[in-house]
């Protein structure tokens, strides 16, 4: 099957699903929501999957790369489907979701590897993504993310 069908499938699935809709019964169901939106994050952005990210982001999303680029959501989105870019594999460490009643704030590790521009690559960070729920659903307005380097 298709990766880029698997990580829309399961954007869809995350976003229409009866707990996207219904309230939720307690903070650690939102916390638990926020953290299976981040792996869809994860998994849309490894498949170049810009219609399931666009999902995700909120419209003034401000995306703080590990480089210190400051992107909007058009010019993130752009940057995922860059030809020389190949994640093959993006997966969060420790990641910790505090909910503000609509905001939610999670923090963790990050470690992708693929390949761009030919060449291997493999990065290890630290990110922070803020969320907001607006007419029930959820969607990232800030991230940001901190290359942590090796010793």
């Amino acid at each position: 099957m298709n990766e880029k069908y698997v990580a829309w499938m399961l954007v869809a699935l995350i976003l229409f699903s009866p707990l996207a809709v219904a309230p939720q019964t307690s903070q650690e169901d939102a916390k638990s929501y926020i953290l299976t939106l981040e792996t869809a994050w994860n998994h849309a952005e490894e498949s170049k999957d810009v219609a399931a990210l666009d999902m995700l982001l909120h419209p003034t999303l401000v995306y703080v790369h590990y480089d210190g680029t400051v992107m909007t959501k058009p010019e993130f989105l752009a940057s995922t489907k860059a030809p020389d870019l190949h994640p093959a594999q993006i997966t969060n460490d420790s990641q910790v979701a505090n909910i503000y009643g609509d905001a939610a704030v999670v923090t963790g590790t990050y470690h992708e590897k693929g390949m761009q521009k030919g060449k291997p690559y493999s990065r290890r960070g630290r990110f922070t993504d803020t969320w907001i729920k607006q007419d029930g659903t959820w969607k990232c307005v800030a991230s940001q993310s901190t290359l942590i380097l090796s010793k």
